[in-house]
Parts: structure tokens; C-alpha cells; sequence
């Protein structure tokens, strides 16, 4: 997995690229805890592959700590990765846009 992080001011941007599971997760997090001056999030999909549900702890626990700012948004979401949300009942949690 890479991950690209863009911090412009207090927006933050996370592009995905390959597979996010229990390997990568943590990667992942940490990446996104180092986004302290941060009050918003948007997470870029587009070449995501594959999420597991250690990836969509990830993704939720993310969604809380944004909550409490400006929030977190995810864009470029693809089919696959929507179907995985709309099982798992993360479609109706998570800002996808």
C-alpha cells in the first residue's frame, strides 16, 4: 500500500493506492494520527483496491476523531469498494461522496 498525505493548512488529503488490510492498517493510522493540525479530512480511494475490516476500523476510527472538527470525507470511492460499505453498514456511517 501507499499512501500519499497532503496537509494544506487545516485540510488534510489521504490518497490510498493498493490494498488496505490487516498488514497495512496500522500504516495507515499512524499516518492519519500525525495530522494533529488538521480539522478536516478528505481520504482519496480511487486506486484502492481492496479493504479488509482491519482497514475499515481504520476508516471509522478516523471518522470519530473528525467528528468532533470539521469531519472526514471520502472521494473517488469505487464500486467494489461501495459494495464493501454498503454490507457492512459503513455506507450510512461515513461522508462518501
Amino acid at each position: 500500500m501507499t499512501i500519499t498525505k497532503n496537509l494544506n493548512g487545516a485540510e488534510a488529503t489521504v490518497a490510498i493506492e493498493g490494498r488496505l488490510d490487516t498488514t497495512t492498517a496500522p500504516d495507515l493510522e499512524k499516518e492519519i494520527q500525525t495530522l494533529t493540525g488538521a480539522s478536516s479530512l478528505t481520504i482519496d480511494l480511487a486506486k484502492l483496491e481492496y479493504i479488509s475490516s482491519a482497514g475499515l476500523r481504520v476508516l471509522l476510527s478516523a471518522h470519530k476523531n473528525f467528528a468532533n472538527k470539521n469531519g472526514m470525507t471520502l472521494i473517488n470511492v469505487s464500486a467494489t469498494i461501495i459494495e464493501i460499505f454498503e454490507v457492512t453498514g459503513f455506507k450510512s456511517i461515513l461522508n462518501i461522496q
